[in-house]
């Protein structure tokens, strides 16, 4: 019996800083969300606090310079148009540009693979930087679950926020002869078997909570 109690105990704790964690942090509230740039899609993800989907009225998603685009948000949430495919072999680049200070590290990047992405199927392959933190992540989001295929990863390529909080970064893809290469201002920081990715649907962005960020334009070239 008393070694039950150790064993509980650390897990109660876990659990609760778990959940502290996330009334601290509650998805803000953005004036002017919900409604966006002509062929554009949203899709957020579930808040783990109320385990309902982020507000879509908190996500203000606008045209912005040639071919750019601004979010800045509450929830967590994935942009896309249906036409910006991709398969075989072939190339993403974008350029994201961070605005604001974040209090602690949230991640944003881009999506690649994307199939069923407005229903409960969903899947899709993500890239990350932080420019908090000098890290990036790749993970896999299949239904309401993700895998970690590189958990947050230190690297020197990844431009650090300024005393402002800005940050200015360039991410791509390139799918070529069964491979996936993941680089951060043209340096390759990780590679994979094309087997293990999700490569071939739909490309986009994706951008965690209460971030301020600026999209280029989203490059999608054959190889």
């Amino acid at each position: 019996m008393v070694s039950t109690r150790f064993v509980l105990l650390p897990v109660v704790f876990a659990l609760s800083a778990t959940t502290l964690c996330a009334q601290a942090d509650p998805d803000r509230t953005v004036a002017g969300g919900g409604s966006f740039p002509p062929g554009w899609r949203v899709r957020t993800d579930v808040n783990r606090r109320t385990g309902q989907p982020g507000d879509i009225a908190s996500v203000k998603f606008t045209n912005m310079g040639p071919g750019g685009m601004h979010t800045t948000v509450g929830p967590a949430a994935i942009y896309w148009r249906d036409a910006d495919t991709a398969s075989g072999n072939y190339h993403v680049v974008t350029t994201l540009t961070q605005m604001q200070n974040t209090p602690h590290r949230e991640g944003f990047g881009i999506f690649i693979g994307g199939r069923s992405l407005g229903d409960s199927a969903q899947t899709y392959t993500y890239f990350l930087v932080s420019p908090l933190s000098g890290q990036f992540t790749i993970r896999r989001r299949t239904g309401a679950t993700t895998a970690v295929v590189t958990d947050w990863t230190d690297n020197a390529s990844v431009v650090k926020a300024d005393s402002a909080g800005k940050a200015n970064n360039e991410l791509s893809l390139a799918v070529r002869g069964g491979r996936v290469s993941f680089l951060v201002n043209g340096k390759e920081v990780y590679s994979a078997d094309a087997a293990g990715i999700d490569v071939r649907g739909v490309v986009g962005y994706r951008v965690n909570h209460n971030l301020d960020v600026h999209l280029g334009p989203l490059g999608i070239h054959k190889l």
